[in-house]
């Protein structure tokens, strides 16, 4: 038998406490060991009950999500799952939350009848945190490693510009999922502003936070990063991030296009759309990233980018929060690369100067 997971709910509406731990508690694999008020409560409670994840929200009185995220990681390592509103101040925090050390979010309901959909959500995701536990040996166990520590955000560096993407020119498309936006933080901060390659990056995530997440990757990089619109022409030093709910598609025309079309792998957007059309149309200029998250999304297009001629770089197990896209890349045998995390834009520069055959 395997111990049930240990969660605490802070969220400063008595409602949502009581109904996330109504509904967190019909999961036989989740028990509601508290709940908190705000992050001060949270902060009180956690040294007593030792939750293995705790749920936050993000806008709460006294002391916010945010806030309550770097107290914790800093005194009491703990998983931690975010709950945002879709405000444009719920989504940028959220973003800033998932840099400085929460492994994922959930978006909070609009109406009371997303609420069982929210929760349903929101336990997969407290599962997946549960194998990431700062307090656990380094050994991975269930294909995760524990949860890293937030970094201090790099410095930006300053932009050159973009140039023209002409025929030839390679194409880097990077994949990520849970943990994804500070893994994503981390390459994109590592490559040169002068990039010869176009870069598109798909993140899994729902609609309304694509757009905070592209902002925030492109305070912190070099390139210049923006979420993609339908018709955008691919540029040298731009990285085009997939909106959520869309797939990022290339297109002839040196441009990309997003498409409604059914989820592949259950989400939308999905990796393997982008590195398919991707290989279809550049074959060997493209270099295929796949960094942590659940799941096998990334290995079916990993597949097209290796029989059009491209190469494909894997996130070492080191390193990934969730074991699970890179691993199914790397078992079958596709990574011509496995690196943790640090070395990733390295590579990817490597790979371009020495030519991507």
């Amino acid at each position: 038998m395997v111990d049930p997971i240990r969660v605490l709910v802070v969220d400063d509406s008595p409602f949502m406490r009581y109904t996330i731990a109504k509904h967190l508690s019909s999961d036989p694999d989740i028990v509601v060991v508290g709940s908190a008020t705000d992050g001060l409560d949270a902060l009180s409670k956690i040294p007593a009950l030792t939750p293995d994840v705790v749920t936050l929200d993000v806008e709460m009185p006294r002391m916010d999500g945010l806030t309550a995220l770097e107290h914790i990681m800093h005194d009491c390592p703990t998983p931690v799952v975010m709950l945002s509103s879709l405000t444009q101040r719920g989504t940028r925090t959220t973003i800033q939350a998932l840099m400085r050390g929460a492994v994922d979010f959930v978006a909070k309901p609009t109406t009371s009848t997303d609420m069982r959909a929210v929760v349903m959500d929101l336990s997969v995701k407290i599962k997946a945190a549960a194998c990431t536990q700062p307090s656990e040996p380094p050994a991975r166990q269930n294909g995760t490693r524990p949860l890293p520590l937030p970094a201090a955000p790099p410095q930006k560096t300053n932009k050159t510009g973009l140039r023209p993407f002409k025929d030839g020119d390679p194409v880097v498309v990077i994949g990520a999922s849970t943990g994804g936006p500070r893994a994503l933080q981390q390459v994109l901060s590592g490559l040169p502003s002068d990039l010869p390659a176009a870069v598109a990056v798909v993140q899994h995530m729902p609609p309304g936070f694509t757009r905070s997440l592209a902002q925030r990757l492109n305070e912190l990089s070099g390139l210049t990063v923006q979420e993609a619109a339908e018709g955008d022409r691919l540029a040298l030093g731009l990285a085009l991030l997939a909106p959520g709910d869309f797939h990022l598609k290339f297109e002839s025309g040196k441009k990309v296009s997003l498409d409604h079309g059914a989820r592949r792998n259950h989400v939308r957007p999905a990796v393997d759309v982008a590195m398919e059309t991707a290989a279809q149309l550049y074959g060997s200029a493209v270099i295929g990233v796949v960094l942590t998250g659940m799941g096998s999304d990334g290995a079916v297009g990993a597949r097209c980018i290796k029989e059009a001629g491209g190469r494909v770089i894997a996130e070492d197990e080191s390193t990934a929060v969730v074991y699970g896209m890179p691993r199914s890349v790397i078992e079958a045998n596709l990574a011509d690369e496995v690196v943790p995390l640090p070395v990733v834009a390295a590579k990817i520069v490597e790979m371009l100067r020495d030519g991507t055959r």
